[in-house]
């Protein structure tokens, strides 16, 4: 992702081409998921605890408010919660680590609950291709009833990279600070809210069944956050008003107003 400065025409023209694909009649499948991970809390690095290190469910598993009820979450601060209740990481992301610092990082290192894979000929669920209030049904919909109901998550907010990505990596090569670099191109997933509560297992189908601000991608999120420019407030403040958006980042995205 560019890191130039960037205006209300970039912005236009990369919300027409990153999300056409997905701005269909709904609900739209659009993928399935190939892996669901959870975690324990660990003895990790600088003599803390961390359950970064997920592994692969093979079973069915349910999904409340707070997450995975299996997965854990060492430092629950900074991690966890309704509104970090579940995270996706798209594996292009492991492709760019590993091309950008020659490593041979793998897909779950770095703590997702979800890894998805395209269908019907759609593009990969990215930071380029999903947005902010995006709400995603797991299961056939056609079996969603009042006797069955299937899990429901909505995008939030993305994640913030802190140490422990460096400190996961760090463990296998001395490159430093891969947490700054991934979050300088804002490629580092997305955390969910939980709209309803249900069960969740790999190769089950997902279906974009709402989507509110179809500007919203997160990849003109982490744009906007991380440019030094100011913006006008008619370019700002479509954002501010998206309820779901978490309060942090309308905070940051508030002091690019440009004022008169």
């Amino acid at each position: 992702m560019s890191l130039e400065p960037i205006n209300i025409a970039t912005l236009t023209s990369s919300t027409k081409k990153n999300t056409s694909d997905f701005n269909q009649t709904l609900p739209l499948h659009i993928a399935n998921l190939i892996c669901v991970r959870a975690g324990k809390a660990m003895p990790f690095t600088r003599e803390e605890m961390s359950a970064i290190d997920k592994a692969p469910i093979n079973a069915p598993v349910a999904v409340n408010f707070m997450g995975l009820t299996t997965d854990e979450q060492a430092d629950r601060k900074h991690h966890g919660g309704p509104l970090k209740a579940v995270h996706q990481l798209a594996p292009a992301t492991y492709e760019k680590i590993n091309a950008e610092f020659s490593l041979k990082v793998r897909v779950g290192t770095l703590g997702e609950n979800l890894t998805t894979e395209a269908v019907n000929g759609l593009p990969e669920m990215t930071e380029s291709t999903v947005c902010i209030g995006d709400v995603f049904e797991y299961g056939d919909t056609a079996t969603s009833t009042d006797d069955v109901d299937n899990l429901q998550l909505r995008i939030v907010q993305p994640r913030r990279p802190c140490y422990k990505i460096n400190d996961q990596i760090g463990q296998f090569t001395k490159v430093p600070n891969i947490a700054a670099w991934v979050s300088k191109q804002g490629i580092s997933g997305w955390y969910f809210q939980v709209v309803r509560d249900g069960m969740i297992s790999a190769d089950l189908p997902v279906y974009l069944i709402e989507r509110p601000y179809p500007f919203a991608t997160l990849e003109k999120l982490w744009q906007l956050s991380n440019s030094k420019e100011k913006y006008d407030a008619d370019v700002i403040e479509p954002w501010l008003a998206i309820e779901c958006l978490e309060e942090s980042w309308k905070k940051v995205l508030a002091k690019k107003i440009r004022k008169n």
